[in-house]
């Protein structure tokens, strides 16, 4: 049943990718090549980005405390994005876009720091005899 099921995705997204991208051609015309070699310039950009930007928002979310699972699904997130721009087709974009367009996770602490009751601070003595009258 696993495997029906897998098989029908992967037959059905590309019969998908060819019905929707016939019949938006059939309406725009022309204009869906230029369309889609854009799309798929930007998917490389996007896929080149990301891969410049994994360390560096990795070393950010660790100097912040912040957990680094998000910082990593967020890169895959638009190289996945990336990876479906640049297949071409209609269903493949919109599927991209609507990666592109979900919000970003929020960045938060992690919760392995514990409050142990330890106030951090800067502290003088200031004797008696030394202060003002």
């Amino acid at each position: 049943m696993r495997g029906f099921f897998i098989l029908s995705i992967l037959l059905g997204f590309p019969a998908l990718e060819i019905f929707a991208t016939f019949r938006v051609a059939q309406i725009i015309g022309w204009w869906l090549l230029p369309w889609l070699i854009a799309s798929a310039v930007v998917g490389g950009w996007l896929i080149r980005e990301a891969g410049v930007m994994v360390p560096v928002k990795l070393f950010a979310a660790l100097n912040a405390g912040h957990n680094l699972n998000l910082a990593l699904l967020d890169s895959f997130r638009t190289v996945l994005a990336g990876l479906l721009l640049i297949f071409p087709g209609v269903a493949s974009d919109f599927l991209a876009l609507l990666l592109l367009l979900l919000p970003h996770p929020k960045m938060s602490p992690q919760a392995t720091s514990r409050d142990d009751g330890i106030i951090e601070g800067e502290w003088t003595r200031v004797n008696e005899r030394d202060r003002l009258p």
